[in-house]
């Protein structure tokens, strides 16, 4: 075979097998990513790119060797070819080892839709938890997200008080309550994220209440929600927190002790350890004042005492904190008064982030 065929195919063999060795690579660390996060994958075809790599390989040895074998006077040309492949092309010389999956980024979180309460769409997907662990998130729509492909939304993270639920579980009205300030125009559209409670209590904003440092940076959560949809950058300028009953207590903690992470928060009809929250609030460093609104029924006496105790507590430890109380909501019904506070909530939560 002329010496000029035996060169290209030589170079045919060593690009066809650099693309199957670099997509096997790229298979293998898809495949360990998935395994890390428990999600199905397929072998096959990391098998097959590496065959493919590795036949290749086989053929460029021979085509080398008949090259050199074959070699006449101009045999110097074609060794300066072979060896420009190689240089080139250092993937076939020693195949490199899998990345492994620890310094790959994670998978993107996948959303499925669920519902479609107060006129928008609740989806539901798995992200892991401070701890690691994965956890259920919902993430609510308003309608106003279908209407404008470009605009970016504001962000409501909205705590459970049961363990192991979101907080739309124990609170189905809470996207009625939403809804219902943008429609009166007491506030702009937020997205509403609600990540599912942590289990080992039955109530773990009373842990929380308790020790209010403990709140973590959840920044799994924020990058996932931030990559799936068209939100506003995580940040106190967009991003606020919200409890309702049971689920108070953990927005009141996040509030006053990450201003750093949410430009303000809202808990509604609450009971509060005001003395913890005081205390770590007063140990923060210099930084941003936290913002915080206390609502509750006028007839929950209960409530409104836990709430005037904690601005109490606050002002005498010296805290950064600017923290509002709300007692005016009456109505016929527990739920439509807790509908009406929700509404007081968002409109609070929408005056304090700054405005687009």
């Amino acid at each position: 075979m002329p010496r000029s065929l035996l060169v290209l195919l030589l170079l045919v063999a060593a690009v066809a097998g650099s693309w199957s060795a670099r997509a096997a690579m790229l298979r293998w660390r898809d495949l360990r990513s998935a395994q890390t996060y428990e999600l199905a994958a397929e072998v096959r075809p990391v098998l097959v790119r590496a065959g493919a790599a590795a036949l290749c390989l086989t053929c460029v040895s021979a085509l080398g060797v008949a090259v050199l074998l074959g070699d006449r006077p101009g045999r110097g040309a074609a060794r300066q070819a072979v060896a420009a492949v190689g240089a080139e092309q250092p993937v076939l010389a020693a195949p490199p080892e899998p990345v492994p999956a620890s310094s790959a980024p994670p998978p993107a979180v996948l959303f499925g839709s669920v519902a479609r309460p107060a006129g928008g769409e609740l989806l539901q997907g798995q992200v892991p938890g401070p701890d690691g662990r994965p956890r259920a998130v919902r993430v609510w729509l308003p309608a106003e997200y279908g209407q404008d492909g470009a605009a970016r939304f504001p962000v409501i993270v909205l705590h459970s008080g049961t363990a192991g639920r979101t907080a739309d579980e124990d609170l189905p009205d809470v996207f009625d309550g939403v809804a219902s300030a943008v429609r009166t125009g007491k506030a702009r559209p937020f997205v509403l994220v609600a990540p599912e409670a942590p289990t080992g209590t039955g109530h773990p904003c009373e842990l929380l209440a308790a020790a209010p440092q403990a709140v973590a940076d959840d920044a799994a959560l924020r990058a996932a929600v931030g990559t799936a949809f068209r939100t506003l950058p995580p940040g106190p300028d967009s991003w606020a927190v919200l409890g309702v009953d049971g689920g108070a207590p953990c927005a009141a903690a996040a509030g006053l002790t990450r201003p750093d992470l949410y430009g303000a928060a809202a808990a509604v009809s609450g009971q509060y350890d005001g003395r913890a929250l005081a205390t770590a609030a007063g140990e923060l460093p210099a930084g941003p004042s936290a913002r915080l609104l206390l609502a509750a029924a006028k007839r929950d006496g209960d409530g409104l005492a836990s709430a005037r105790a904690v601005q109490s507590a606050l002002r005498d430890a010296g805290a950064r904190a600017e923290v509002r109380i709300s007692d005016i909501v009456q109505d016929y019904s527990a739920d439509r008064e807790r509908l009406r506070l929700v509404r007081v909530a968002v409109q609070y939560l929408a005056e304090q982030l700054p405005k687009p």
